[in-house]
């Protein structure tokens, strides 16, 4: 088991104000997969992972169809990252952990 892997309570601090998530993370070697779920729903998640930072993309529909590029790094309890969304910037991601 990775550091990394647990759940997360996360912020995404976004134009459209604070956004929060759960993040749930389960490494496989360079891989991982788990669940985000937040006020637009809950959706299964994969991406790679490279020690204690973990990469994905996740589709978004409101307030517009939209890919977010998303990485984020653990340390101890802390999970740190940024989530891209095209045109509109990069945005900074922060979550601790909650098991």
């Amino acid at each position: 088991m990775a550091d990394v892997d647990g759940s997360w309570d996360c912020t995404v601090k976004s134009p459209l104000g604070d956004q929060k998530m759960q993040l749930t993370v389960r490494s496989a070697g360079d891989a991982w997969s788990g669940t985000v779920s937040g006020a637009m729903g809950s959706s299964d998640i994969g991406g790679s992972a490279d020690g204690e930072t973990i990469s994905w993309k996740q589709q978004m529909t409101v307030p517009m169809p939209m890919t977010l590029d998303c990485k984020a790094t653990a340390s101890g309890d802390t999970l740190t990252g940024t989530v891209g969304a095209g045109a509109f910037g990069s945005f900074p991601l922060s979550g601790t952990r909650v098991g």
